[in-house]
């Protein structure tokens, strides 16, 4: 039988508790997250983040990542210097071995799903 799990009102779900952003290089940056959830092979993550105002960098060489904006606004800046701007109802794809910045404009919140197979 195959397992279906559902995620519901996730634009207001209780998150851990917000921690200083590590990667953080300008802004004094928040962040939480909540793993919604996990293959039995830690293989594949699917989970809710959030994070304050500020500018972290971003080093993708782990594992891809799939973002699908639920509010705030953000600016990504790719390693070869092109800027996006995305915000709530944008995704976002990020393959194995990106690198860059982000720029959250306001308290943003998405949904992620890495990879790391």
């Amino acid at each position: 039988m195959i397992d279906l799990s559902g995620f519901l009102a996730l634009a207001g779900m209780e998150l851990d508790d917000f921690a200083p952003k590590p990667t953080t290089i300008e802004g004094d940056q928040k962040e939480a997250t909540r793993t919604l959830w996990q293959s039995p092979d830690g293989k594949l993550e699917i989970g809710i983040w959030e994070c304050t105002p500020g500018r972290f960098t971003a080093d993708r060489s782990q594992a891809a990542e799939f973002c699908h904006f639920l509010s705030g606004s953000v600016e990504m800046r790719h390693a070869d210097g092109r800027v996006e701007r995305l915000g709530p109802g944008d995704a976002l794809m990020l393959p194995r071995g990106w690198k860059g910045e982000w720029r959250l404009l306001e308290q943003t919140r998405k949904i992620y799903v890495f990879y790391t197979g």
